[in-house]
């Protein structure tokens, strides 16, 4: 049997890898769960993996994977659609290959669409603002809302890294001006600067947070930043 608190948080982190397909940060942990410190987050994970509901994987910064959900929040069944772990997309070369849970490469190929590669996007240092469309990358139609632009971005940097999003990957970003707290999106800084981070509004500010502790949060007036998309998928070549 899980504690409130062991619930609570089983129920945070399976919510947000439905929603954006990476766990939360220990930070946004801590926020959630009201909790003074994140020593007491690292308690609950190890409680929830002892009890066999997580499995933290090895090499990989801030991955959980969500094993089984207790009936309190399955519904009666012991494991859930959403608990499955953020796989990436693979493409190699111009054709995309089939992971688990994924279509077969010929599903994908009559599927897949064009996108246009605006560039890249700064996952740490600035680097100029989204300019043109350097070429087109091809990406399961999966990934894609039908009413919705989309466009990719190569990321450049490591500011993202415990969200899962490493240097060279490519995000496929769903056109959008507003966000809500916690998405992760592209912003646009004083019309010039565009930078890959998770939103939060606190006021009339606006939080651009990383994914990584040795870069700080940055606190922005509303007026100078314009959100561009959120992200809603990733594409990692090996």
């Amino acid at each position: 049997m899980l504690t409130r608190k062991q619930l609570e948080l089983l129920d945070f982190i399976n919510k947000r890898l439905s929603a954006d397909g990476v766990p939360p940060s220990f930070d946004e942990m801590k926020e959630a769960l009201d909790l003074r410190s994140k020593s007491g987050i690292h308690r609950l994970i190890t409680a929830l993996e002892e009890r066999g509901f997580i499995r933290r994987l090895a090499h990989r910064a801030r991955a959980i994977e969500i094993v089984k959900l207790p009936e309190a929040l399955a519904g009666g069944e012991s494991a859930h659609p959403a608990a499955r772990p953020f796989a990436p997309r693979v493409i190699v070369g111009d054709r995309a290959t089939a992971t688990t849970d994924f279509p077969l490469p010929e599903q994908i190929q009559a599927q897949a669409q064009e996108l246009p590669m605006m560039g890249r996007i700064a996952a740490g240092t600035p680097i100029e603002a989204i300019a043109h469309v350097s070429h087109h990358v091809t990406v399961p139609g999966s990934m894609l809302s039908s009413a919705a632009r989309h466009f990719a971005l190569e990321v450049k940097g490591d500011s993202m890294i415990e969200a899962g999003i490493n240097d060279g990957d490519v995000v496929v970003i769903r056109a959008q001006e507003d966000a809500e707290n916690g998405d992760i999106v592209v912003a646009l800084v004083d019309d010039h600067e565009a930078t890959l981070k998770r939103f939060r509004r606190r006021g009339g500010m606006i939080a651009l947070e990383a994914a990584n502790p040795d870069y700080e949060t940055r606190m922005l007036p509303g007026d100078r930043v314009k959100v561009q998309g959120r992200l809603v998928g990733l594409i990692r070549s090996y």
